[in-house]
């Protein structure tokens, strides 16, 4: 009994000394790593085999400014590697380099393919600033470049920003644009909507009036021109001309001034404007 106790004690695992116990881990690790080279080392070979060469890239989306024999002809061959050496996201750069492309899902389809689903921005605005060459806002209100040829029949409404705003404000003006657009639909069109350097709106509608509706909250902006448009029909009962221009800023009413109409009598001259003087 004294010697099967003896040989337990001896045998037990947590007697085995400390450096042999870190031989053994690293001579467990040092498996795992010549498996892994192995196995990394196939791959490789495996991956430039002719078999896994790309052999067909399919391109799909619903496509309205561009046709696929141009993207193809403008993408396909600047494309390199296999199946596994592929590099996805320059594919997908190349392919979102292509004019009006907004975004491009590539992926891999075994064994040879990519399969590509192109996005195209759907132009809302012209984006005009100081300075700047005019671009185009997409339904998301993100800038973008394009031909602004390819829309000049779309009569698309211009945002007029100042000189170097940012991304998020363009996305913020199309939404005033918006809802802006719903409240003067009974007067027309709103054909521009400019925010200026000291963040005072304004637009002009389809018949050149000029609405200014000053600074403020989005909220407070939507308030006066919701009043404005409900009120204007009783004023055109007593002047039925039409609107030339109209200012919003003050906080109880409005100005406006309509086309031919005049508070001088019949073939009266306007009053000379005053001479300024230094003393």
């Amino acid at each position: 009994m004294l010697a099967a106790a003896a040989l337990n004690r001896y045998s037990s695992p947590d007697e085995t000394p400390q450096d042999v116990r870190w031989m053994n881990a690293a001579a467990a690790a040092l498996v795992v790593v010549a498996v892994l080279m192995l196995l990394a080392a196939g791959l490789l070979k495996l991956g430039r085999l002719p078999y896994f060469d790309l052999q067909r890239v399919q391109i799909e989306g619903d496509l309205t400014r561009n046709n696929l024999v141009t993207v193809r002809a403008n993408t396909v061959p600047r494309l390199y590697g296999s199946f596994f050496q592929a590099d996805l996201v320059r594919s997908r750069a190349i392919f979102e380099s292509v004019p009006w492309v907004r975004k491009a899902v590539v992926r891999r389809v075994w064994p040879n393919q990519l399969r590509v689903t192109l996005e195209e921005h759907k132009p809302a605005a012209y984006w005009r600033q100081a300075h700047s060459e005019d671009q185009l806002v997409n339904t998301f209100g993100e800038v973008f470049d394009a031909n602004l040829g390819d829309v000049e029949d779309e009569r698309l409404p211009t945002l007029e920003a100042p000189a170097n705003t940012g991304a998020s404000e363009a996305a913020h003006m199309l939404q005033m644009l918006r809802q802006l657009q719903d409240v003067f639909k009974p007067l027309g069109e709103v054909v521009t909507l400019k925010l200026s350097d000291r963040g005072s709106w304004s637009l002009q509608l389809d018949d050149e009036a000029q609405i200014v509706l000053g600074r403020g909250s989005d909220e407070a902006i939507l308030a006066r021109a919701e009043r404005f448009v409900a009120t204007l029909p009783e004023l055109r009962r007593y002047y039925p001309a039409p609107l030339s221009q109209a200012d919003l800023r003050y906080p109880q009413g409005y100005a406006v001034k309509l086309r031919g109409l005049t508070t001088l009598p019949d073939g009266a001259a306007p009053p000379p404007k005053p001479q300024s003087s230094t003393r």
